[in-house]
Order: structure tokens, then sequence, then C-alpha cells
């Protein structure tokens, strides 16, 4: 029976998340299994991917043939580089002990990374945070800035309309004022 190594479909659309199993490569990509061997989920930023190591290691010794994106998973989680030092300790050419501390240290070194990583984007989404409050703040300092000016300019208007006002009644006051005495001469002489 011709084993794969693959990723199984699981989510909902738009959200997909893959269990990573071992199943006969003649059933349906998201059919029969025979073990399922971790999960990945690329939602996330770094992606995360849980596997079980040895259970890999065991599959890939047996024979299964993981497929491309399969295969670049399992060398990011390190099963590739395990399954080659067990090669060499079957071999000869190095111990067991060996093999494993290769492993270790390697391991740490991924680790080390992943969270250099994750640092750098947590740095990166406080500071694009701290530049959109700023953006913020001051497009509200000038949302209120601009009622107060144009409060103080309706203010110079409504002053400027009074003076104006007040000048048209003193002009119409004293254009009634000879008016009114020319008309009360009229009223006399008649």
């Amino acid at each position: 029976m011709p084993v794969k190594i693959r990723l199984q479909r699981h989510g909902k659309k738009g959200k997909a998340f893959f269990w990573i199993v071992a199943a006969d490569s003649r059933s349906k990509r998201d059919g029969r299994f025979l073990e399922k061997l971790g999960i990945y989920n690329p939602n996330t930023n770094p992606a995360t991917i849980d596997i079980n190591v040895d259970h890999s290691v065991k599959w890939l010794q047996n024979g299964a043939q993981p497929t491309d994106t399969a295969r670049a998973i399992l060398s990011y989680k390190g099963v590739l580089l395990k399954k080659h030092l067990a090669e060499g300790v079957v071999k000869g050419a190095l111990t067991e002990e060996q093999a494993e501390e290769k492993f270790q240290a390697w391991l740490q070194e991924k680790a080390n990374a992943v969270d250099n990583k994750k640092s750098k984007l947590a740095d990166a989404k406080a500071k694009a945070k701290a530049e959109a409050l700023k953006a913020e703040k001051a497009v509200n300092e000038a949302r209120t800035a601009a009622p107060v000016v144009e409060a103080e300019e309706a203010a110079e208007e409504v002053v400027a309309e009074a003076n104006e006002e007040v000048v048209e009644a003193a002009t119409e006051t004293i254009e009634e004022a000879p008016a009114a005495v020319a008309e009360e001469a009229t009223k006399e002489e008649e």
C-alpha cells in the first residue's frame, strides 16, 4: 500500500487549517487516513505547526512519501533532519547520543529564530498601533480646533453684521427725520 504524508483540509471557507496525516495515496484528500501526525494552521503569523516528530520519522523510515507542502513542513520542524540522523546512527557514523545532541541544538536554534520573528512582529504591531493613535489624536485636535475657529469667525461676522445694521438704521433715521419735518411743515401750511 503506497503511503503518503499529506495535508487534510479542515476548517471553514477562508479559514482553513490542516491535519498532517499518513494516508493511503488512493484515498480521498479528506478521506480515511492511517494516522494523524499533527496539525498545521496557516492563519496565524507565524504559522502554527504541532507535529509528532517520532511518529513522522517512523512513517518516513517505513517508506511514506511526503507531498511537497508536507515535506516543507516536516523539514521546518526537523523531522527530515531527525530521519537523516537516525540513518547515520544505523550506519554507525555517529552514536544515538550524538544524534540527539545535534537534533536538540538544531531545535534550540530554530526556536530562537521563531521567537525573534514573533518579537519583531509584536514590536511592529505595537509601533503601528502607536502611529495610528498619534494620527487619530492629530485628527481629533484638528476637529476640535476647527469649530473654535469657525465660532470666532461667526462671532466676527455677527459683530460686523450688527455694526452694519446699526449704521443702516442710523442712516434710515436720518433720512426719515427730514421727511417727517417736511410733512409737519406741509400740514401746518394747510
